[in-house]
This record gives C-alpha cells, structure tokens and sequence, in this order.
C-alpha cells in the first residue's frame, strides 16, 4: 500500500495512470516478481506481490521514486509524492489471498467511487473477467482456484467478488495480526519470522527507535534535542523520522513532542532522506541496519 503524502491525490489524469502502469510493466521484467492483483485509487495505490529473488523494498522503492520524478516532471513540482514508507503487509496465501484480491477490487466501491467492480477501469478486476489485457498482470493463480476452464474461473470469480459488496472495511488487510507486518495463523508467523531471522516481539518504543538512531550515528541522545542545524543531528532526526513513520503505534507528533521540533520539519527531512536512501546505497544500508538494531531491543 503506498499513500499520497497528506492524503493528496496522486493521479490526475489517464496519462499519469498509464504511466504507473509502464512502470509496473517494466518493474515485472526487471525484477522477476508477480502481480497478482492492484487497484489505483486517487490517492493511494493496493498491490499484490509475490517476489521472488529481488527485495520488496527495492521494487518499491524503484516504482516510487520513478512515479514521483514523472509526476514532478508534469507538474513542474519538486519534493516526495508519497507518504513516508510503503506499508506491507506478508500473507497467508491460502487463508487469505483469495479475500483479499476480492476487498482490492471492491475498494473503490466503499470509496463511493464506482458502483460496480467492472466500472472502475484502474484495477484488475476487468482483467480478471477477460475484459481486458494487462500483460503484466498473473491472473492464473486466483483463477484456478475457481475452474481448469477459464470462461467458467472468471464467471465463477466474478460471482465471488460480488458476494462481497456488502462487506464492510477489514482491518486487517490494513493492519495485519501480527506486529502489523504480517496476516496468517501463529504458524505461519512463526515461520515467517524465522526466515527472517527477526524475533516475533520486536516491536519498538519511542526510545528504542532515538537510541538505535544515536548509536548508529556515534551521537548522545540528548544531541537530538538542541536547537541548531547542525548537519549530523539534523540527518540523525531525519533518519529517526523516516523509522517512526514505518513503525506502527507511533506517529510524527510523538516525536515531534519528544524532541521538541516541529512536526512539518521532520516530514520533510523525512521525505528528504526517503528520496536519498533511493538515489544512494549507503543510506539505505544505514537505514537497514538500524531497523536491525531496533528488533534487538528487548
């Protein structure tokens, strides 16, 4: 899930739109993942992704940066398009992935935006029943839950979509169960968190975060604090901005109360790295190890 920053629409026009849809194209083939599903709405964006050797953040991180250098480019704008850090969110495949490709293609319907899943033209949902080519779409592995025959998997898929209209929001396709980054049984938590070598408890405070941010950058806590400009604090804050943005149950203003700065200043430092940690390798590297610094709390 990627968000405009502020709540601001992200696609103006068909043309940007098509060009979000290139980019996933040309992401596909460079990254060798799988998209299984999506829905572009005005102000925010759902895709289904299996990856395969490439990371999920790279892809994203390509497909953001990429997006917001065209929308600055049309506009004639400068600065970051999206809100902080991509939320994401690791399935169950075969509890969920069948639910949540449906919720995808009905959201513009909660949005009020559309009052069938096949009027709205910027989701996957045409595609699926045949109405459509998007090439860089794999509509094979939901269909052939329904039928071996493809006319009769998108009848019977569409059905399926539309016993869901009346159903309402589901947190969590939002939030997850399990630290807010994963939607499965314990099991499969478990599982999951092994392979990532990352304990199932990690999930930082306040002070976690401005700590691991202060090791990494060999600076006191207090430094955070000062008042002044000084380029190390400054990146520190920056940088501890960005992780607070990520990390769900906290926000900018606790902060921004915590350290004593304003709110707007540390979203824009933290859209500032964002876009660094794009451009430049060692930024992004910073950020990961501290991420794993974090999750070594206790």
């Amino acid at each position: 899930m990627l968000r405009g920053n502020g709540g601001q629409e992200v696609f103006f026009t068909p043309r940007d739109r098509t060009k979000f849809y290139s980019l996933l194209h040309e992401g596909v083939e460079k990254f060798g993942h799988r998209i299984s599903a999506f829905c572009l709405m005005p102000n925010h964006i759902h895709l289904v992704i299996q990856v395969d050797e490439a990371p999920l953040a790279r892809i994203i991180q390509n497909l953001g940066f990429r997006y917001t250098r065209h929308l600055n480019r049309i506009r004639k704008t400068t600065g970051h398009w999206f809100q902080g850090r991509y939320k994401a969110i690791l399935i169950e495949a075969d509890a969920y992935l069948l639910q949540l490709v449906r919720y995808i293609h009905l959201n513009p319907i909660r949005a009020g935006i559309a009052r069938a899943p096949e009027a709205y033209a910027w989701s996957s949902h045409r595609a699926y029943l045949g109405r459509e080519q998007i090439p860089w779409l794999h509509t094979e592995s939901i269909l052939c839950h329904f039928s071996d025959r493809e006319p009769a998997a998108q009848r019977l898929f569409s059905d399926f979509v539309r016993q869901g209209l009346q159903e309402g929001t589901r947190p969590e396709f939002r939030q997850g169960s399990h630290q807010g980054r994963i939607l499965g049984n314990d099991h499969f938590a478990e599982q999951a968190l092994s392979t990532r070598g990352e304990p199932n408890h990690c999930r930082p405070s306040l002070p976690d975060i401005i700590d691991a941010v202060c090791r990494a950058y060999g600076l006191p806590p207090s430094a955070l604090t000062d008042p002044g400009k000084k380029r190390k604090p400054a990146e520190a804050r920056a940088m501890a901005a960005l992780i607070v943005l990520e990390t769900q149950g906290l926000t900018l203003t606790d902060l921004a109360t915590h350290l004593g700065r304003e709110l707007s200043g540390l979203s824009q430092a933290a859209g500032r790295l964002h876009q660094r940690k794009i451009r430049e390798p060692g930024a992004g590297e910073r950020l990961e190890r501290i991420r794993k610094d974090i999750c070594k709390c206790p």
